[in-house]
């Protein structure tokens, strides 16, 4: 049995480290190599206390997810294994593995901080997979290890991870990625190459932007060498391109590839593209192009979540070693929703002044150091546009908000508006209250509250006003 100073029971431990590896193996059986990858493979057995085993995960998010969709046959699979167990509890691992582990070691230097080792690729960074001068350079941070997978990008990152394992395999090629600016197209490009690097070190990737292929593409035109830039490109086993877009009106430049993308399928060999728009939706590609580009597999990666965005923030503040209180975390999450590149680039600005000036991290601090970005992601929703949606919403006159009656046919409309220039707006409960007829910042405060609770209980009404708030920020 393992306590909370570490210690382990000789006569349990080396059975239930057994018999969890029997767990874990029937899970990746169960469940296949992708998803167990995605979800399950960072479950730790922390130790065993009477009829209760204790699993930990790196990040909330991760805990809950696994709690909800595969709680109840862990708990079914632990049991079976290992005789006595009738509870399974699902933890976050202690931060001290990371930030305490920063506390008894000498403090990186800044870039080392910022710039954290991932989890090493197969091989030296420097290496790519080969693809001589057709291979752009890997970030060794953008590996499927350190990708985290929400129910935005969830499938994508499958559909990646199947690719790696399997390429060419029938109905996943090609492989086309599509999504937002920002959101993890190029971090799961990256992982795919990392990935076929380390299941065929000889492998020939070719990997680059469309704007390289229609450079290389030109050149060759105009030093009258198209026929070696043919051979070339035909003759690897995987070719990836990077924001396909970019071909969008090169006409001879679409035609050229799409000879290049047909010789490589009809040869067995994977395609993987990318792009900011589906194959559809790209106006200005050849139809017969883009009719090839929806052959395989489309996957697209949706805005990030909020929850998505905690998570990817709790994994990278861990990578880098700092204690970074929950408070920052969520403000980070909550206020900066665009893209997960300014996302870490918010974080690396607070680690930053704290490692410069010998600051802890606090949320007085990160809100000071983050003012520009958070001015210019603040909502900028007035409440008037507020009184006036929600007047329109729940069809009575504007100026009720600021009347004295309290039917309830009024005052449940004028407290819902309350809570959203509450959540929508930088307002105070006394500045709120004066728009709604010099009401007391108590009367808001109550409605609020009424509003939160209201939402709690009745769903219809929570999507209701969810749909107003989405109107509102849209």
């Amino acid at each position: 049995m393992e306590h909370e100073s570490g210690e382990r029971s000789p006569s349990t431990a080396g059975t239930s480290t057994t018999a969890w590896a029997r767990v874990r193996a029937r899970l990746r059986q169960e469940v296949g190599e992708a998803e167990y990858r995605s979800w399950l493979k960072q479950m730790s057995l922390a130790g065993r206390e009477g009829d209760t085993l204790e699993i930990t995960l790196p990040t909330r998010f991760l805990r809950d997810w696994v709690r909800e969709h595969y709680g109840d046959r862990l708990r079914a699979l632990c049991e079976a294994e290992m005789p006595g167990v009738r509870r399974v509890e699902l933890r976050v691992a202690p931060a001290a593995s990371a930030a305490g582990k920063a506390a008894r070691e000498p403090v990186p230097a800044l870039a080392e901080r910022l710039s954290p080792e991932p989890a090493a690729p197969p091989a030296p960074a420097a290496e790519g997979p080969r693809g001589g001068d057709w291979m752009l350079p890997l970030d060794p941070r953008w590996t499927f290890e350190s990708f985290v997978v929400g129910k935005p990008n969830e499938f994508a990152h499958a559909c990646a991870r199947r690719v790696a394992e399997r390429p060419a395999q029938a109905g996943f090629n090609p492989l086309f990625l599509y999504g937002g600016v920002g959101l993890g197209k190029t971090h799961l490009m990256h992982a795919i190459a990392w990935a076929l690097r380390a299941r065929d070190p000889g492998l020939e990737v070719a990997y680059m932007s469309a704007e390289k292929f229609m450079y290389r593409f030109i050149n060759a035109l105009r030093t009258q060498n198209t026929m070696e830039f043919k051979s070339q490109l035909r003759s690897v086993h995987v070719l990836m391109v990077d924001d396909l877009q970019f071909l969008i009106g090169k006409d001879n430049t679409q035609e050229e590839f799409f000879h290049t993308f047909n010789a490589l399928i009809d040869a067995g060999k994977q395609i993987v593209i990318s792009a900011d728009k589906a194959p559809n939706d790209l106006s200005g590609i050849e139809d017969r192009l883009r009719t090839r580009l929806s052959g395989g597999i489309v996957a697209d990666i949706h805005a990030t979540t909020y929850e998505l965005r905690l998570a990817i923030l709790e994994a990278k503040a861990a990578q880098a070693g700092v204690e970074v209180p929950p408070r920052v975390l969520e403000l980070l999450a909550r206020k900066i929703a665009t893209n997960v590149r300014e996302l870490e680039g918010a974080l690396n600005r607070i680690l930053a002044h704290a490692k410069l000036f010998g600051r802890p991290v606090t949320l007085e601090m990160a809100t000071e150091a983050l003012g520009d970005i958070l001015r210019a992601h603040d909502k900028r929703v007035s409440i008037d546009d507020i009184q006036r949606k929600v007047a329109e919403h729940y069809n009575i006159r504007l100026t009720e908000m600021a009347s004295a009656r309290r039917s309830r046919a009024v005052a449940r409309p004028r407290q819902v508006a309350m809570y959203l220039a509450k959540q929508l707006t930088s307002r105070s409960l006394p500045e709120i209250g004066k728009r709604f007829g010099n009401r007391d910042h108590t009367t808001v405060l109550h409605a609020v509250q009424r509003i939160t609770a209201l939402m709690q209980e009745d769903p219809a009404f929570a999507e209701d006003v969810t749909l107003l708030r989405k109107m509102l920020e849209s």
